[in-house]
């Protein structure tokens, strides 16, 4: 059985994973919002965006050592000490893109830390209706769980219908509130309530 003993660094790392492949995407948008909150608290942030994951070779389609974009990556989560994690819902699900990067976390199945053992994972789902909200939300929550990682109380599913993200700023007061805390909880978690395998 292993052993888990708290972690507090004192300015957590906290990545941001997610967007599509339009640039300012509502995604892309909801996220750096989630990771602005975080940073306002106390976090580091790194934001990989739709155009980082565009670049992305398909998981396995080359050799990790041979493409930079992969390494990157794999390097942001293996020093994350929080995620957030914002998809697009296409078709009942969360994005190819999107599932495509966090099938780089395959990299880590040999690290002394797992995955995603003991991290605290914000999620975010966008979409143009509630329906497609719900299924990325879940689906990203299921792949959180496979990898070990810890979903915060609070996942945003936000309805993009109406244009609520325009130049960065968020028009709906109760979205930029579930984005806010999401990235709150995320720095929190990671400040004071990780636990991490020794």
């Amino acid at each position: 059985m292993t052993a888990m003993t708290p972690f507090s660094p004192s300015r957590p790392f906290v990545v941001g994973i997610g967007g599509s492949v339009s640039p300012g995407s509502a995604t892309e948008q909801a996220l750096a919002i989630a990771l602005r909150a975080a940073e306002a608290a106390g976090a580091e942030t790194l934001l990989i965006g739709g155009a980082a994951l565009t670049r992305l070779p398909h998981y396995l389609s080359q050799d990790i050592a041979q493409c930079p974009e992969g390494a990157r990556l794999v390097d942001a989560i293996r020093r994350a000490d929080g995620l957030i994690i914002a998809s697009p819902g296409y078709h009942g699900s969360i994005s190819g893109l999107v599932k495509n990067a966090l099938d780089y976390a395959e990299e880590t199945a040999r690290d002394a830390r797992v995955y995603l053992d003991g991290v605290p994972v914000g999620l975010i789902a966008t979409a143009c209706g509630w329906q497609a909200t719900g299924g990325a939300l879940a689906a990203l929550r299921s792949i959180v769980h496979a990898l070990r990682g810890w979903p915060t109380p609070l996942g945003a599913a936000i309805n993009t219908s109406d244009g609520v993200f325009q130049n960065g700023e968020c028009s709906d007061a109760r979205a930029l509130d579930q984005l806010q805390t999401v990235g709150r909880q995320v720095h929190a978690f990671a400040a004071h309530g990780r636990c991490v395998a020794v």
